[in-house]
Parts: C-alpha cells; structure tokens; sequence
C-alpha cells in the first residue's frame, strides 16, 4: 500500500481524493471501499468533507498514518464531540468565501502524490501564502490554478522575514493591523500604488490565467500577494515600535516610512495608520 502524505493544513476532501487518484479510484469509491458512507456530492473549494470519528478513523488506517499526526495535518478531519459508535459516515459542507481552501503549490503537491496529481487545496495562512522553493503562491480561492512568482524575487524575500517574525510575541496582532492597513492602502490607492501596479503588471505578465478569470478581477485576486512584502514589513515595524506616547507619532510614521523604502508618509487625519498610532496603539 502507497503512504499519502498529508500537506500542511489540507482539506480534507483534497487529501482524500489524492489518495483516491492515487489508486485511481473516484473518492465515492475510496470511501465507500473503506465502509464510509457519503451521502451527495460535493466540490472543492466551495465545499469541505466532514468525517465523523469512526470515518476519521477508517481513513487513517487506509492513509496509515496516526490519527493525532492527520488531525494537525487536517484541521477540518473530524467533528469534535462527535459520538464514537456511530457509523462510519462523512458529508459535504457547504463553505462560505473566507472559509474556502486555495490551490496548494502543484510541485510539493506532485512530490506527496507519487505522481498521481499535482492538485491539492490548503486552508490558508499568511505564512504559507508563498512557497519559496518552488515560488508559487494561490492568493484567493477563486483562482484554480497557482501564481507563479519567480518575476517578483521580492516574495520570497518577504516569505523568509514572516518566519522570522512569527517568533515575535505581538506578530498575529501585528498582522492583523497591517494587513487591514495594507489592503485599505491598496483599495483607495495610497502611497505604494506604483509599486503595487508594477508588481501585478509582473505577475499578470508571468500568468495569463489571471486575466482570464471571470469570477473577479486580477487586481482583486492578487491583492494579498502583491501587498505582501509591504505588509510583512508593517508587521516588522508595529511589532517592535517602542511604546512612545501620542505626541511621538511623528517619529513612529517616519520609522515606518523607513521600512517600507518610502522617504515619508504623507497622511491625512484619518489615514488608517495614523487612526492606530494615534488612537487605537497604547
């Protein structure tokens, strides 16, 4: 029997069906195979499988892998509480937009697969948005095939600062302003607009396949990834700003202009960073 091997935070449905092509079966027949009942039919992204723990449990005798090593590799493999002498059964769930998998890197994908495929769906985290080894990226999960990135060298670069970062005790909260900034920066088209514009004309350029997503625009698409060396390098800064009293922004906006390769940042009153420094930072 081949050992499929989970990537991190996969999809559920994703990992079974790359074991299913695998042994080229449908994932209908894998599970049914391995006596777990699946009732109606369902799609990646839009939806997730939910295996209840007996089902969990029959599928990672099949994967032969230790149910504790599938469940960090599957956050979504079993439902907690879920009762033990129940049949083995699994169903479809619907999910919302920005609860949706994107496309994993096809290459890590292909090397985990025994060949057999090279597509899989992660739940996505900021520090994973970017492989650096095989420099592709999936930003949104409307895009069904991966970015690649190898004309914008500056994402990787970005990629290896993040893990950096992650050591950092107020990183997570760091991010979660930085992004809210960035992308309020990048909706409006505040100071980093060329840059920004060069960077999506690079990628648009290097995979044609974003024009011709009708679901949403390129510039929608790719807004994580072309802000992303930007936000990494706000989460740098917020993350290690001295605690200067209000009166010291001035001196927060110029270190922050500093780290983001600008000679200033000329901001109105209700810019989103002035907004933190002055009034939500304490």
């Amino acid at each position: 029997m081949l050992r499929v091997r989970p990537l991190p935070f996969e999809a559920t449905a994703s990992y079974g069906q790359r074991i299913a092509d695998t042994y080229q079966v449908t994932l209908s027949q894998l599970l049914d195979g391995v006596g777990i009942t699946l009732p109606g039919h369902g799609t990646l992204p839009a939806a997730e499988l939910h295996l209840n723990h007996n089902a969990a449990r029959r599928l990672t005798a099949l994967a032969r892998f230790p149910l504790p090593h599938l469940t960090r590799a599957l956050p979504h493999l079993a439902l907690p509480g879920d009762a033990h002498g129940t049949e083995a059964a699994a169903h479809w769930k619907r999910l919302e937009a920005e609860q949706q998998p994107v496309r994993a890197c096809t290459l890590c994908t292909r090397h985990r697969s025994h060949d057999a495929t090279d597509t899989a769906w992660a739940h996505p985290a900021p520090q994973r948005l970017v492989c650096p080894r095989h420099q592709q990226a999936a930003p949104d999960p409307r895009l069904t095939s991966t970015v690649r990135t190898w004309a914008v060298p500056e994402l990787v670069a970005a990629h290896h600062a993040h893990q950096r970062l992650l050591r950092h005790p107020r990183a997570a909260t760091a991010w979660t302003t930085a992004r809210a900034i960035t992308t309020r920066w990048y909706d409006h088209q505040r100071h980093l607009t060329h840059r920004w514009h060069t960077r999506l004309t690079q990628l648009c350029a290097t995979n044609p396949h974003l024009t011709t997503t009708h679901s949403a625009s390129p510039t929608l698409l790719t807004r994580d990834l072309v802000t992303y060396p930007e936000t990494v390098a706000l989460v740098g800064a917020l993350a290690t700003l001295p605690r200067w009293p209000r009166h010291d922004t001035n001196d927060a906006l110029n270190l922050i202009a500093h780290r983001l390769g600008l000679p200033r940042l000329p901001l109105n009153a209700s810019d989103p960073i002035r907004v933190f420094l002055t009034h939500t930072r304490h």
